[in-house]
């Protein structure tokens, strides 16, 4: 039988370089705004452009469920209103509904999905940085690695 395995990077965010902990610090200050009154689950998302410029975004909970929305796709989103610089990098911070949470998180698979539609449309890799509480990041150089059976529209 076929095996999976692919390569992550795990560290403190204190190891990162100084670009990705911005990024970082804009998921976290993105997370602040997120509208979450039904799960209480409050998530973040920053984008790095290639012309340095930060975009960020809050999940977006709705009582005609599931018409929220998450904070990576709104930042991306945001991305697709405000032009077209490459994406180099997406943070996700979170804060979990009662404190106990402290795994990096990892997007949903919409969110997967549309990271990976994205990266496919611009040509050029997307890095991911998937936040714990505590400070710890788990990153991938390549947002195909989160999503290795894609759907691509070459089946349509």
């Amino acid at each position: 039988m076929p095996q999976f395995s692919f390569s992550f990077e795990r560290c403190p965010v204190a190891q990162l370089p100084a670009e990705i902990q911005m990024l970082i610090q804009a998921a976290e200050t993105a997370r602040a705004t997120a509208y979450a009154p039904y799960s209480h689950f409050k998530v973040g998302a920053a984008i790095l452009l290639s012309d340095g410029t930060t975009l960020r975004a809050a999940n977006q909970e709705n009582a005609s469920f599931p018409a929220g929305i998450c904070a990576e796709r709104a930042a991306l989103a945001k991305h697709n209103l405000n032009g077209s610089e490459t994406i180099l990098a997406l943070a996700i911070s979170y804060l979990p509904h009662s404190g106990t949470g402290n795994q990096p998180l990892s997007p949903c698979g919409i969110c997967r999905q549309s990271i990976l539609e994205a990266q496919l449309h611009q040509g050029r890799p997307i890095a991911v940085y998937m936040c714990s509480p505590a400070g710890e990041v788990l990153y991938v150089k390549d947002a195909s690695l989160l999503l290795p059976f894609h759907f691509s529209s070459a089946f349509l």
